[in-house]
């Protein structure tokens, strides 16, 4: 039998300028249990492999990796469901992926005390640093002041960016068997926040324990910033898996699916603005729900770019 309490469940990619800090974060925990590390590579190019092999090396009784040979994302596969999450030993899992790492040694010690006291909570997350590539400071994910607990209708309301995937830790009972909206989902940590909401309290505690990589290289945000038609892609794998989730919670939280996904189509419009959006239906169906301020900026996107332009390229310098 395992005595393995927490399963550290770790995806990466091509992040070989940042696995390092990842491994060293899981590996600092002080804890009065058993972990393990399990890492999935999915066909890294870079030089990713060979620093989770020396790590394999030195703690082979830890860290327990997948090496893919072919790239499974690409595929289609849903990661954590197909190759992470039917590995575990643990009675719980706390999610981080490779570009990401922990920042206070005591994280998984904190999270299994709550959990063991409070059964009811099915998904219990924490505060997150947000840092550039090189760790600079970049502001706080914090989805309120003060530890809170939140119900389904809060975490879908609260979008993907509500909490750090980093900071998610669960009963892995839960997610034995998972939903099809969330295999076929475009993005893992959002649907798989709703899923687990829907089995009792999400619990947030105040307290900065990881750091987030804002826009680190071979990062899903830094894809989909860098092109317009992921974007439209994604938002129409978004719209898909929201209502897929309204059909599976026999439509109790239709008023927030549906509040979720005009905001969608509005940020939408913000980011890929030209002409012919303008002219769209969507735009047409949306017009009205923006703002003077935001009709403003979309017209400045659209016929004055160079205006955009210019004020990121100054953001940037300063920044610098």
């Amino acid at each position: 039998m395992s005595n393995v309490i927490v399963s550290i469940c770790c995806m990466t990619y091509n992040q070989d300028k940042y696995i390092s800090d990842a491994l060293n974060s899981f590996l600092l925990q002080k804890t009065d249990f058993e972990y393990e590390i399990l890492i999935h590579d999915d066909a890294s190019t870079d030089r990713t492999v060979e620093i989770i092999k020396e790590y394999e090396k030195k703690y082979p009784n830890i860290i327990k990796p997948i090496y893919q040979t072919e790239n499974q994302y690409s595929k289609g596969e849903t990661i954590p469901s197909a190759y992470v999450f039917p590995r575990v030993k643990g009675k719980y899992i706390a999610l981080c992926e490779g570009d990401d790492y922990w920042t206070d040694e005591k994280k998984l010690k904190i999270q299994v005390e709550y959990m063991e006291k409070h059964t009811n909570c099915s998904l219990c997350t924490h505060a997150a640093e947000r840092v550039s590539r090189d760790k600079k400071g970049m502001g706080v994910i914090r989805s309120n002041k003060g530890d809170e607990n939140y119900t389904t209708k809060d975490v879908i309301l609260g979008g993907g960016s509500m909490f750090a995937t980093n900071s998610m830790f669960f009963p892995t009972k839960l997610v034995q068997s998972l939903p099809d909206f969330y295999k076929n989902a475009p993005i893992d940590d959002y649907p798989l926040t709703i899923f687990l909401s829907l089995f009792g309290s999400v619990y947030y505690i105040d307290k900065q324990m990881s750091a987030y990589r804002v826009m680190a290289e071979n990062s899903w945000s830094s894809k989909m910033q860098a092109s317009k038609s992921e974007q439209v892609k994604f938002n129409k794998k978004l719209t898909k898996m929201l209502n897929e989730i309204d059909e599976y919670t026999k439509y109790k939280h239709s008023i927030a699916i549906r509040k979720v996904l005009e905001t969608e189509k509005i940020n939408l419009l913000k980011s890929i603005i030209d002409k012919r959006i303008l002219k769209s239906d969507m735009y047409d169906q949306l017009r009205n729900k923006l703002t003077i301020k935001e009709k403003i900026k979309i017209y400045i996107k659209v016929y004055f770019p160079f205006i955009v332009n210019f004020r990121n390229k100054f953001r940037d310098l300063i920044n610098n």
